[in-house]
């Protein structure tokens, strides 16, 4: 009897893990494709537009998106994260946002819930990817809708309930 107990928490707990990295990925492949789907929609000359004075520029939001992916991922991946040279143009940065996503990928989609859970700074840039990411496209939603340009995540539940 008590095997079984001992056995059904471990099996919960597997499936708890399971569940973390399960959720993460999902969210991480979904702000994937708003972040790099807005860095493709917005014109070139909006990548230097702010919404008010003190805000970052539509391109250091992506520059800013890309550096921390690269830097939660080095951790993930136990190496030292790529930098980034200065980027000024619309494909010099969107190339950069894509190329740290790429670099993102396999750590997520790979990941060891064990070694993740283990440490609090792996868990951290683990959960970072996801929620930083998410909280630099909602502000760059912002920046897509005062210039006229419907964000991804919005137009792509349009085209859903056009169906």
């Amino acid at each position: 009897m008590k095997l079984a107990i001992a056995f059904a928490l471990v099996l919960g707990t597997l499936q708890a893990q399971n569940n973390l990295v399960t959720a993460t990925q999902r969210y991480f492949n979904t702000v994937r494709r708003n972040l790099e789907s807005s860095a493709d929609v917005m014109p070139a000359e909006k990548y230097g537009y702010r919404l008010t004075d003190g805000q970052m520029t539509f391109g250091e939001w992506l520059i800013h998106s890309a550096q921390r992916n690269y830097s939660d991922c080095g951790i993930l991946k136990s190496e030292t994260a790529p930098s980034l040279a200065t980027l000024k143009s619309k494909d010099e940065i969107a190339k950069a946002l894509k190329d740290s996503f790429a670099y993102c990928a396999p750590a997520v989609e790979q990941a060891d819930e064990a070694k993740i859970l283990a440490s609090p700074q792996m868990t951290n840039a683990f959960l970072h990817i996801t929620i930083h990411n998410n909280e630099i496209y909602g502000n760059i939603v912002g920046y897509l809708r005062s210039s006229g340009i419907v964000p991804p995540s919005t137009a792509g539940r349009g085209a859903q309930t056009k169906k």
